[in-house]
This record gives structure tokens, sequence and C-alpha cells, in this order.
């Protein structure tokens, strides 16, 4: 069996689905979504896959999309949407990859299903923004503006009442592409805060972690430590909720603690998931557990379909 680890860039993750790829007798070969082309005279499927010649993956593992110009990034999620379509499993598909990488849609889509989530706004307008802001302020709330397509804690910026000071909306022109997308900020409820990484394998969550931090961002990349977690119930049937709601195949799911009785808040699904930090307070493999989801599930499924 042949995959192609579809990844922007190589490194520790793709070296450890291929060596979980070897273990189950598949190949995993790392290619760039951006090499990918639509030729419709290079084969009945009319896609060229690096590495593949006239021939499709038997599947795909997504490990991340760079990003380019609205049109780049809608070819690039065009190819993985035509593969599901010809029948390669694609793990996560383009369809879940987008409801997650898009903040605004995942926000929707939890409140919607009823998935606990901090309240929640995103607007092109400026004015509307600074409406919010100013409303959230007079409860004494502040607010965190987030790119839309941010991903690693960068980008994060406190608005509103922060330290029982006012805080006004920035410009929203470069790093926000003029768009305002704005949660209220829950305050951490222990100190030093922390949240929560809860990842989901085929709709179980298999493992959690804590981060923890002295900053308000919790984000291993923005100098969070990582720590073991116990993975109660409560967290494991919010973190598989929010996963089913998105219709992920894995995620890496942000679960935000509350102060007395509130519920736990969902804050973020991550459809491309690193695991790097995970891994090190993790007792299994965990590429392995990616790597036999994809191939005893969704594999076998696809090959269920094609015979029936």
């Amino acid at each position: 069996m042949r995959v192609a680890l579809m990844a922007d860039e190589t490194g520790w993750h793709t070296r450890q689905l291929q060596a979980a790829l070897r273990a189950r007798g598949a190949v995993g070969r790392c290619v760039d979504l951006e090499d990918c082309r639509i030729d419709t005279t290079a084969g009945w499927h009319g896609l060229v896959i690096p590495g593949f010649g006239r021939e499709l993956p038997d599947a795909v593992i997504v490990r991340g999309i760079a990003g380019g110009s609205f049109e780049q990034v809608t070819k690039r999620l065009g190819v993985l949407h035509a593969l599901r379509e010809l029948g390669v499993p694609v793990y996560n598909d383009a369809r879940a990859i987008e409801r997650s990488v898009d903040k605004s849609m995942t926000s929707l889509l939890l409140h919607a299903a009823g998935v606990p989530t901090p309240p929640t706004w995103a607007t092109e307008s400026v004015a509307e923004a600074r409406r919010i802001v100013m409303r959230e302020q007079a409860a004494g709330h502040a607010l965190v503006l987030k790119p839309l397509f941010g991903s690693q804690g960068k980008g994060l910026r406190l608005v509103g009442r922060v330290d029982g000071k006012p805080h006004p909306l920035p410009a929203l022109k470069g790093a926000y592409g003029g768009l305002a997308y704005l949660q209220r900020f829950v305050p951490a409820a222990a100190e030093p805060g922390f949240d929560w990484r809860v990842l989901v394998i085929g709709g179980r969550a298999v493992a959690a972690m804590k981060r923890v931090s002295r900053h308000w961002v919790h984000n291993v990349a923005q100098g969070a430590r990582c720590e073991p977690a116990e993975l109660t119930p409560a967290l494991a049937r919010l973190a598989e909720g929010a996963a089913r709601t998105l219709g992920m195949d894995y995620a890496g799911i942000d679960i935000l603690p509350a102060a007395g009785e509130a519920p736990l808040l969902v804050l973020e699904v991550n459809g491309v998931a690193a695991w790097q930090g995970l891994q090190r307070v993790t007792p299994f493999n965990i590429a392995r557990a990616l790597v036999d989801d994809l191939l005893d599930r969704r594999c076998a499924a696809a090959a269920g379909a094609r015979r029936a």
C-alpha cells in the first residue's frame, strides 16, 4: 500500500508516520500539495500526484497545507476534494480541514451542535467590531482577537477590559485580513493557567495533556510546558463531541477549564494537529495509532465499498 503524506514541511511528524506505515507493510511518500496538479490528459482521473506516476495513492494523510493566494489554496484543497471523490481515503479530508481551519466556522458548528464554547463573534464591519468590544468591556469582559486562519498561538491579542483598563480594537488590516474574529476571554482557573489538549482518533479520545503557562496563551509553540493529564470521562465526551461535529478522523481538541460550576469549554479544534508535545507525556505511539485507524477503519471501509 502506498500512502501520500501531504506536507508542506517534512520533519519529525512525517518521519513518525513513515515509520508507522513501514511497520504495517506500507510506504509513505511525502508530497507537497503545491506540486500536485490537475491534468486531464495524464490519466483517467485527471490528477498528477508526484511520485505516483499515472496512479493514485491508496490513501492520503494530510499533515500540512501551505498558505498562498486564494486561488492557490483553492487548488490545493480541490486536489484533496478530488481524491475523496475518486474513492481515495483522505485523513482528514478537505471538508473537515475547511471546518477546522476557519475558526469562525468551528465556533458556529460547535455552538449549533450544543458543544460548550466561549461566546464568539466574526464580522468584517469595523464599526460592529468596536461596538462588540465596547459592550463586552462595559460588562467587565476582555476579548481575544485572533487571526481567522492562525495557528500556534500567533497573532493573539487581548482587547476590551484587560486588568481593569480598556484596550481598544487595533487596525484589522494586515495580520487580521480585515476581519474581527473575537472570543470572550476566559480567565485562568488556576495559577499558573493551563488548558487541555485531547487527541481524538477514529471518534475516540485516546490521550490528554495539560499545556501549562504563566502567560494567558497556552500553546506549546509559545512556551507552554506539557504535563501528563488524566483523560477523564468529561474531557473525553466533550472532545469526542467536538470531533464528531466537525467530521474529523483525528483531531486535537483544546479545552479550557472553568471556575466553579461553569462548564468546560472547547476553544479550538485542530484538524492538522501536531502531537510531538503530547507524545512526550503519552505512553503509546501516536503515529502508529493514527496509521492503524487509517488502515483498519478508513481503508477497510473504502475496500468494502468498492467490493459492494
